[in-house]
C-alpha cells in the first residue's frame, strides 16, 4: 500500500515536472521569436527569419537605409558569462577601400565575426580602448586611420564588441544580455533574450551607424570635387 503510494506520489511529481518544462520551453521559443516585435512596426519591407537558436532574426528600412538585426547567442565564453549579442547590419555598398573590423575584447572565438581571419592588425594610437585591437584586409590609409578615429567615440559604450566597416556596408555588435550568474553557476541555465529589444535601445547604435555613413560619403564627395 505505501509503496503504490510512493509511486503514485513520484508519478505525479514527474508529470508536474514534465508539463513545468514544457510550458518553459513554449515561453523560451515564443520569447526568442518575438525579440524583434517592439522593433518591427518601425521597419518598412519588414522580413521575418528564425535562426536555429529560436531568435528572431528582421531585415528591413528603418528611415531608408537597408536595415538587418540578429540575436546571437554566445555559450562559448571561458571564465564569462554567456552572452547575447545584437547584430546592428547596414548592408548598403559604400566607397571605402577595404574591410575594417575594430574589436573590443577580442578572444578568437566571437562566432558573430570574421575578425579573426583578417591579416594586418595596426597597434591603436592613444584615445582608442585600451583592450580593442584594430585588424584590416591591408594596412591602413591616412583616410581610413582618420575615419576611424572621428568615431571611436562608438566605444564610449562598454557593451559595444565591434564596428566593421567595409565596402559592403557598415556594422555594430552590441552586448543586449547576459546569463544570470547565480543560474548560470549553480544550474548551468543560459536564459537569455527574455525581454524584446527597445527601440530606444536600438536608437543610439543607428545614429551612430547614421553619423559614420553621412562621414564616409561625404569624404568621398569631397574627394571627387578635388579630383
Amino acid at each position: 500500500m505505501q509503496a503504490g503510494l510512493l509511486v503514485l506520489i513520484l508519478g505525479g511529481g514527474l508529470v508536474i515536472l514534465a508539463l513545468r518544462l514544457r510550458s518553459e520551453a513554449a515561453r523560451r521559443s515564443s520569447a526568442r521569436a518575438g525579440y524583434f516585435d517592439r522593433i518591427a512596426p518601425m521597419m518598412r519591407d519588414l522580413r521575418r527569419a528564425v535562426s536555429p537558436t529560436g531568435f528572431a532574426r528582421v531585415s528591413g528600412r528603418i528611415e531608408g537605409v537597408e536595415t538587418d538585426l540578429q540575436a546571437v547567442p554566445d555559450t562559448l565564453t571561458y571564465r564569462k558569462l554567456p552572452a547575447l549579442w545584437l547584430l546592428v547590419t547596414q548592408p548598403a555598398a559604400l566607397p571605402v577601400s577595404q574591410r575594417v573590423h575594430l574589436m573590443a575584447r577580442p578572444r578568437g572565438i566571437e562566432p558573430f565575426s570574421a575578425f579573426d581571419t583578417l591579416p594586418h592588425q595596426t597597434l591603436l594610437p592613444e584615445g582608442f580602448p585600451h583592450d580593442a585591437t584594430l585588424r584590416s584586409e591591408r594596412p591602413l590609409s591616412p583616410g581610413d586611420a582618420a575615419l576611424l578615429a572621428r568615431h571611436r567615440a562608438v566605444f564610449a559604450d562598454a557593451r559595444v564588441k565591434e564596428l566593421v566597416i567595409s565596402p559592403k556596408g557598415l556594422r555594430i555588435t552590441w552586448l543586449a544580455d547576459e546569463a544570470e550568474r547565480g543560474r548560470y553557476l549553480l544550474f548551468r541555465e543560459a536564459e537569455m533574450g527574455r525581454t524584446p529589444l527597445a527601440p530606444q535601445t536600438l536608437a543610439p547604435l543607428l545614429a551612430a551607424l547614421a553619423g559614420l555613413r553621412a562621414d564616409i560619403l561625404d569624404e568621398a564627395a569631397a574627394e571627387r570635387k578635388c579630383a
